[in-house]
């Protein structure tokens, strides 16, 4: 995958975004950065930089995916009131983590692992 000037500038943004977008929503705030993107580049620089793993692709059952540009070790709360998505670290998720990794040395089938929470966020509690 080439990292054109295009793909770094969606790849900056989205770093600086907390939101979560869907693609759509990230169409909103790139076109002020690049104003002649199309709505299809948008999509497919999106999927790339997600496979390539310069950002997170983040797909639950039911919803529109999002993505996010930190790529750092963390977790997401999705609030059941309004839908939002923010950014999360349980204490405690070490040792899960740690018997997943177990549990993936044990059963080669065992690709990865996804958790989302659900709850309130700040704003809804």
């Amino acid at each position: 995958m080439i990292l054109t000037t295009q793909r770094k500038a969606m790849i900056d943004e989205l770093k600086k975004l907390k939101t979560h977008p869907t693609a759509d929503e990230f169409y909103e705030v790139i076109r002020k950065k690049i104003p002649k993107i199309s709505i299809a580049s948008v999509y497919r620089n999106l999927d790339v930089l997600s496979k390539a793993g310069h950002i997170l692709k983040i797909e639950t059952s039911g919803t529109q995916m999002r993505f996010d540009g930190d790529l750092s070790r963390h977790y997401h709360l999705r609030c059941s009131k309004c839908g939002r998505l923010i950014d999360f670290m349980p204490k405690g998720v070490d040792s899960l983590e740690k018997s997943v990794k177990d549990l993936k040395k044990r059963n080669r089938n065992l690709i990865d692992f996804n958790i989302e929470f659900s709850g309130k966020c700040g704003k809804c509690e």
